[in-house]
């Protein structure tokens, strides 16, 4: 051990007469600890926000929609869905119809997209079974026929498969019946009439997202294609692939494929607003919660001069043996060092045992205050989602330790820089 961090690690343990300035070092390492702990914590929550957004999302959407260049029905799909299934880094590729309607059960009303999907294949595009509970989606969509002999009620062979929420606010369960309503219209011979139509609800889906369980219904392709009179067409094709980060050779590759006539949309293009968003916002936090480091920094400075003017005559002592600037600037220095890599390392321990236990502290904080941190309706999400990034983590630290750097070498050099004789001439 060298002379100069034997002799700073000595100035960091507390005297009798030196009980104030132990004691402000000591909240030093407490403001760094604080800095690097909150830090750690909220990026984690952001990063669990972004992650568990896009899962939820992906897990509702496929990765990529080709759609037809002119708005209107996509006809003779079934050749055009083999050759972009075939392509390199495509695991599968469905044909999809979607549509706005109203929803009317036991005098409730509601707004509603209802998407016509192949029950044989979306399982695999959108990832709709872990939603389901277990339930096959192609038995809901498609119920049995009735036993032979047996007549079955109008509604009974056309299924459909509500959102959690839409099926809370119209207080319908399964086997009951909802009617649907398209705005668009059937031509009669009295005129246009609206398009009505009963079925049943055979099932509800949770994905944790708010915004896709009030507002989704599923039914299957065969049943949308002749309730809105599209006969053998549907309004696009939507794609898997094996690596969502692929999506733009895959889409490249599909328009060298299909041609001008079509023109695809990513899960990235469709939801950039709000990942922008967390990004930035991600950006902001980590940029605002390093202030709390820098006021801990300021600690750091006031804690060295402190020491610096109680030490005057030790260090006067320390030349007059031989010391030389160089090495009184070192023992700040490390001083200071070993103040904010034992705050960092502190920090970073209870960041990180806090953020994997966060999400049972905050329900133990819930029911002990009989409010909720994170309501369903405003934040997309069903729970508080939590992901520490190895990269997140380290540059946390790199940040607490640089400033802690920066906060030392004043008062060090300011040290370094005293004059012997004078620091002894009234001792």
């Amino acid at each position: 051990m060298t002379y100069e961090l034997s002799v700073g690690l000595r100035y960091l343990k507390s005297r009798r007469r030196q009980t104030f300035i132990s004691l402000i070092t000591v909240i030093s390492v407490g403001g760094v600890a604080v800095g690097v702990m909150v830090l750690i914590v909220v990026l984690a929550v952001m990063s669990g926000f972004e992650t568990s957004l896009k899962d939820k999302i992906l897990g509702i959407n496929s990765h990529i929609w080709i759609l037809p260049q002119n708005p209107g029905h996509l006809e003779g799909y079934q050749d055009i869905v083999a050759r972009v299934a075939a392509l390199p880094h495509v695991t599968f590729a469905a044909p999809f119809t979607t549509h706005e309607v109203m929803l009317v059960a036991e005098g409730h009303v509601s707004g509603t997209i209802v998407r016509g999907i192949d029950p044989e294949r979306t399982d695999q595009v959108a990832d709709l079974t872990r939603h389901m509970h277990g339930q096959e989606l192609r038995t809901l969509l498609e119920p049995p026929p009735p036993a032979p002999g047996e007549a079955p009620a109008p509604a009974a062979s056309r299924g459909i498969v509500l959102g959690k929420e839409l099926a809370r606010h119209l207080l319908v369960f399964p086997g009951q019946q909802v009617m649907v309503t398209s705005p668009l219209g059937v031509l009669t011979p009295a005129g246009i009439m609206p398009n009505m139509r009963g079925f049943t609800v055979t099932g509800t889906f949770d994905t944790g997202m708010y915004e896709y369980d009030a507002k989704l219904a599923l039914m299957s392709l065969r049943q949308a294609q002749d309730f809105f009179e599209l006969g053998d067409a549907v309004h696009g094709i939507e794609v898997k692939v094996d690596d969502i980060y692929r999506v733009h050779a895959v889409e490249e590759a599909i328009s060298s494929l299909l041609g001008p006539a079509f023109w695809t949309r990513n899960w990235m293009q469709m939801n950039r607003n709000l990942f922008a968003a967390l990004r930035q916002e991600k950006v902001l936090m980590f940029i605002i919660l390093v202030l709390i480091i820098l006021v801990a920094a300021f600690n750091i400075v006031s804690t060295l001069i402190m020491l610096v003017m109680e030490k005057q005559a030790d260090i006067a002592i320390l030349k007059a043996m031989g010391a030389r600037n160089a090495g009184i600037y070192k023992i700040f220095l490390l001083e200071g060092m070993i103040i904010g890599v034992v705050g960092t390392v502190l920090g970073c321990l209870g960041g990180l045992v806090l953020a994997w236990n966060l999400q049972s502290i905050a329900g133990v904080v819930e029911r002990l205050l009989g409010i909720q941190f994170f309501s369903p309706d405003v934040y997309f999400l069903d729970k508080l989602p939590v992901q520490i990034h190895a990269v997140d983590v380290a540059l946390i630290v790199l940040t607490a330790i640089v400033v802690s750097f920066c906060a030392t070498l004043y008062p060090a050099w300011n040290a370094s820089r005293l004059d012997p004789v004078v620091a002894l001439r009234y001792e």
